[in-house]
């Protein structure tokens, strides 16, 4: 599973941990995330973010 990184404020979204605050499931990989999903630190849209991994 992919790594993705805020190119904002560096917040880096793991598939493995997910967002549980946002109620994104551990394992959930990036792709599968809603579009209307943002960073939970500094609220960038999904689309600031670039893969790491």
């Amino acid at each position: 599973m992919s790594v993705w990184m805020c190119k904002e404020c560096g917040y880096v979204y793991d598939p493995a941990e997910g967002d549980l605050d946002n109620n994104i499931k551990a394992g959930t990989q990036f792709e599968h995330v809603s579009d209307e999903w943002a960073c939970p630190v500094c609220y960038a849209e999904k689309a600031t973010f670039e893969r790491l991994l």
